[in-house]
């Protein structure tokens, strides 16, 4: 079989209505997809006035906006419906591909295992931990077996780090979990990217040292312990300023919580890869992401990274070479390896240099071949 045989169905909760790293990785692949001569169509959400235009021709689902308090940005997928599915039967597809597990992912696994068709599903972020921020830690095994439910109906899953799939098979979420991992855009994140003029702008002095976080200002990005880690290396007089690059419902709550900092909003393009590379060390305490686009942008920058020894980062950062990884968690260790950084310039340009070099390693057109070829395994297999 070859590539042009296939025609993917591929559903997604949030493909391009709100820009984060998984629906960036979705689009990338989907461009992928059709620079290989494959079929394609998506079937998601739309909204009026989305964060970027799609790549590939979108349908819309019916949906709902996010029952949950400072996520109304986001939209609940409530299953196909019957315009939608009648676009999916006419496209006729042999390899379907769900990104989340919410009801038309649901409904798109029911429909392909109705028509003997295989189903690949993507993980992109740890769901299981989300109700922890938002008071629901309890409903947490729940969540779990839910998920597991859902990824042993598909044919096999991919995810974006080594430390994910062990986990994922680990909790029994399934046997065949192959490596989808994740790129980063040379052009964009680079340390020539540094412009200390556009620091001076912001108030950050040239010999203060720039503690950057990056990514939207949801809870479940480990705010608390960001905030809480900054007062820490304030309690100690450790010399520093605070760089928020993103934007989100958050913002109030941590603009109270870091009084001082600066905040320059939310990026993109050229102007995300300027503001990152213009900070000193990167920050990242969120134990949420399969993989962390984050720091893999922060190291290309040239920044030394600092983030919670999960799943994603784990993968990533060499610890003691291209920054620290932190297995306790707390705002105190935390502290502790983002103290020296912020006193010794030479620790910070070795560590951010040896990040720039491996985040060389990884280029996109590599990376999203291994789901084609994902996809032609399983097509082979179930014909």
């Amino acid at each position: 079989m070859q590539t042009t045989d296939l025609r993917i169905a591929l559903f997604s909760g949030n493909y391009n209505y709100t820009r984060d790293g998984a629906n960036q990785a979705l689009n990338r692949l989907a461009g992928y997809i059709l620079s290989q001569g494959a079929a394609l169509r998506i079937y998601a959400p739309v909204v009026a006035e989305p964060d970027f235009p799609p790549t590939g021709d979108l349908v819309d689902v019916p949906n709902t906006r996010m029952p949950v308090r400072g996520r109304g940005e986001y939209r609940m997928p409530l299953g196909l419906g019957k315009k939608a599915k009648a676009d999916l039967e006419a496209f006729a597809p042999n390899m379907v591909h769900v990104s989340s597990p919410d009801p038309t992912g649901h409904a798109a696994v029911t429909w392909a295992r109705k028509h003997g068709i295989p189903v690949l599903a993507s993980v992109h972020t740890k769901f299981e931990t989300y109700p922890r921020y938002y008071g629901l830690g309890f409903i947490e095994p729940w969540i779990e077996a839910m998920l597991r439910r859902f990824y042993n109906r598909c044919d096999a899953l991919v995810a974006p780090s080594e430390s994910q799939i062990a986990e994922l098979k680990a909790q029994g979420m399934h046997s065949d979990i192959s490596l989808w991992t994740r790129g980063v855009d040379r052009e964009i994140f680079h340390p020539d990217r540094r412009d200390i003029e556009w620091r001076r702008s912001l108030g950050i002095a040239d010999h203060e040292t720039a503690i950057a976080f990056l990514g939207r200002l949801v809870m479940e990005k480990g705010l608390d312990t960001f905030a809480e880690t900054i007062r820490e290396l304030r309690r100690r007089d450790v010399p520093h300023r605070v760089l928020v690059i993103g934007d989100g419902p958050a913002r109030s709550w941590f603009e109270n919580a870091l009084p001082g900092g600066v905040f320059a909003g939310f990026q993109t393009g050229s102007d995300l890869g300027r503001a990152l590379a213009s900070a000193d060390v990167f920050f990242n305490p969120s134990v949420t992401e399969t993989f962390g686009n984050v720091t893999l942008e922060a190291m290309a920058s040239g920044l030394p990274v600092v983030a919670a020894g999960a799943t994603g980062s784990a993968s990533l950062v060499d610890d003691g070479v291209t920054g620290v990884l932190v297995r306790e968690g707390t705002s105190t260790a935390f502290a502790n390896a983002l103290a020296p950084y912020c006193t010794d310039p030479a620790l910070r340009h070795t560590h951010g240099d040896a990040g720039a070099r491996k985040a060389g390693e990884y280029g996109w057109d590599r990376i999203n071949q291994a789901v084609i070829d994902t996809y032609l395994r399983l097509v082979e297999a179930r014909e």
